[in-house]
């Protein structure tokens, strides 16, 4: 089975993409949602990030539901403080995609869709990486009205990820997302690009 891995800025449309490719018949695996899954429930990782947040990362009324303004206190504006979380969480997430992707093992390929797929290293379990493009108004338009928030709140958020041309050059195809261009055939493109690699 070979793993296509998707990404792509907020805004342009990667679940999109994503949830077309899920219609065909072809496993999704959404890192981002199995990562808050995973820090809100693994005890390895709660224990981990209790010791290099403090005790207060958790909530102590017993839900153990994470404090996010506490941990994005921890982060923001430092570095070091997110790698060091990330070098928590990111390992237990490939685990996790290891585990998810062998039960599909009949398959001819899945999905591994991550927003930081090569900011986090996870491009290392793929055979095959797809950068899903959008113009930069239209993201913003898009996280304005999907998130009912601000224009500068989105473009702070877009400014702190990885730079999406630079994304797009080291991806192996870019989908544009455009709404001018048909999305299908592009998947009908990365769909027949991925099965020549079984060859």
């Amino acid at each position: 089975m070979l793993v296509i891995g998707i990404t792509g800025g907020i805004g342009c449309g990667k679940s999109y993409v994503s949830d077309k490719l899920k219609l065909r018949g072809i496993p999704v695996y959404d890192s981002d949602t199995r990562a808050k899954l995973l820090t809100a429930t693994d005890r390895s990782i709660k224990d981990a990030l209790t010791e290099l947040v403090g005790p207060n990362l958790y909530c102590q009324c017993g839900c153990g539901v994470m404090q996010k303004e506490v941990l994005a206190g921890y982060i923001f504006g430092n570095p070091a403080n997110m790698a060091r979380v990330n070098a928590i969480i990111h390992p237990s997430v490939k685990d996790d995609f290891r585990r998810w992707a062998s039960g599909y093992a009949q398959k001819e390929f899945c999905v591994l869709e991550s927003a930081i797929l090569f900011e986090s290293g996870f491009d290392t379990e793929v055979d095959y990486t797809v950068c899903v493009d959008a113009p930069l108004a239209l993201r913003i338009r898009r996280c304005i009205k999907r998130d009912n928030t601000t224009e500068q709140a989105v473009v702070a958020r877009i400014n702190s990820q990885m730079d999406q041309a630079e994304k797009c050059r080291m991806a192996d195809s870019v989908i544009f997302n455009d709404d001018l261009l048909p999305l299908e055939p592009q998947i009908d493109k990365l769909i027949d690009n991925v099965r020549k690699l079984l060859k």
